[in-house]
């Protein structure tokens, strides 16, 4: 039984602690849309999407209304239109301006599966797929784009890692008179999961069933405020359980919001990602999370260890509140989008090294970080290839976000606006690759992959 304090605590945590659905996405299969001719696909692409979505934003208002509890965005996920497309002919980039219509006109802000799965190898689509990315990002709003490079079971595909280098540095450049907000929307994957509610990396993969509900909470600001509440000198072990508990009730929230939005829209009802998904606002930081639990600044000597715990605490307790936790459930660090991620990364107490460190516990990977705009694609397919092979030996999703802020230097800052924030250009090892990532093939599966 829920009783009257449990709804007071709950409309408290809406109204000053930033509590929140981040996400309701659908997941749509266009398993049957694809084709030979590009035009065909693109409008049985269009058909498909409106008519599956048609009501998705006006029942997430009305849930929102009915229940007090806000839903800040409406999205969407396609199966990933390598596959799709992979025997059309014609030009890719139709496809991007078709998915991006389609989310514009249903309502959603972001329609992420403008993919290639490419961990082992590649087929056609796929090369005409990540060729045309550059150009899909810059001409479209709302698309959002992702590759998966490598995999536990596969090794990393270091010929993709080389080319999504270049790839990144080429939206950046395409995108440069607006922000640089190509690459922004652009997410490299190792190990990347099949039902993702968060953007940019969401696709709809193809073992799921035709038409699925997914739901992203998040409450950064709960989890701070319940932490403030122990006091300082409350052992590392109550501070777990408090976070699980509080996990716990956050979590109950999104299974309730799930569970209407897939009735209600006849769709099934996926998973809740119980993601603690920071925005610039202040008291919505995982940073500060961390700096309450103790740690001076984020970034700091102990900071790893302080993620550590708080995304282990956080899984426990939303595992306990719903049997169908999944996507990246966790602790996110996206330095654009974190208030505290930005103001350490300012103080130089946050560096590209240390991010690098902390994507080893927590549930992505080196999220939304501004380097300098000179930095050569080399170096991007390095850094990607580093934070795959933390994915792949520890058999976990790990994810590369990095936007190169064209004409810009370390020190400055770069503006995104809305969820996506600023963040400072940070820097990098001054020292070249030295030509590793250039030999290209493929970097052998680890030998704890052999679980059969």
């Amino acid at each position: 039984m829920i009783n009257r304090w449990e709804i007071l605590e709950t409309l408290h945590m809406i109204s000053d602690e930033n509590l929140d659905i981040r996400t309701v996405t659908m997941g749509i299969s266009l398993m049957d849309c694809a084709g030979e001719d590009v035009d065909r696909v693109c409008d049985k692409i269009y058909d498909k999407i409106t008519h599956k979505a048609e009501n998705l934003v006006s029942e997430c208002e009305k849930i929102s209304a009915e229940y007090g509890i806000p839903i800040i965005n409406k999205r969407i996920s396609v199966t990933p239109i390598s596959i799709i497309a992979d025997g059309a002919k014609g030009d890719f980039v139709k496809i991007a301006k078709t998915l991006d219509k389609a989310a514009k006109d249903v309502g959603v802000n972001f329609i992420g599966g403008y993919s290639a799965l490419v961990h082992k190898g590649y087929t056609n689509g796929d090369r005409k797929l990540i060729e045309s990315i550059p150009q899909a990002l810059a001409q479209t709003e709302r698309l959002c784009s992702s590759v998966n490079v490598g995999s536990t079971k596969a090794g990393i595909n270091m010929d993709a890692v080389l080319q999504m280098g270049k790839t990144v540095l080429d939206t950046a450049k395409l995108t440069a008179d607006n922000g640089c907000i190509g690459p922004a929307k652009l997410v490299v994957f190792c190990n990347a999961v099949e039902d993702n509610p968060f953007m940019a990396g969401a696709f709809h993969g193809v073992g799921e069933a035709e038409c699925v509900i997914n739901v992203g909470v998040s409450g950064p600001g709960v989890v701070q405020n319940a932490i403030k509440k122990l006091g300082k000198n409350a052992p590392l072990n109550e501070v777990a359980e408090v976070i699980k508990k509080t996990a716990f009730k956050i979590t109950r929230m999104g299974q309730l919001v799930a569970s209407q939005a897939s009735s209600r829209l006849g769709a099934e009802f996926g998973i809740v990602d119980l993601s603690l998904a920071p925005t610039p606002a202040v008291g919505d930081s995982v940073a500060y999370i961390l700096e309450e639990m103790g740690i001076g600044t984020c970034g700091t000597h102990g900071t790893t260890a302080a993620l550590a715990m708080l995304n282990d605490a956080v899984k426990k307790g939303g595992v306990m509140a719903s049997s169908s936790v999944g996507g990246l459930s966790g602790a996110f660090i996206p330095v654009s989008e974190d208030a505290g991620m930005i103001a350490a990364a300012k103080k130089g107490a946050l560096t590209i090294e240390k991010l690098e460190a902390m994507t080893c516990v927590c549930s992505v990977g080196l999220d939304m970080i501004v380097v300098p705009g000179d930095t050569s694609a080399e170096v991007i397919s390095a850094i990607i290839a580093d934070e795959a092979a933390i994915g792949m030996v520890n058999c976990k999703t790990t994810a590369v976000r990095v936007i190169p802020a064209i004409g810009k230097k370390v020190g400055e800052v770069l503006e995104f606006g809305g969820l996506l924030g600023s963040g400072p250009v940070m820097p990098l090892n001054g020292f070249t690759d030295g030509g590793f990532v250039s030999r290209g093939g493929r970097i052998p599966a680890p030998l704890h992959s052999l679980k059969n």
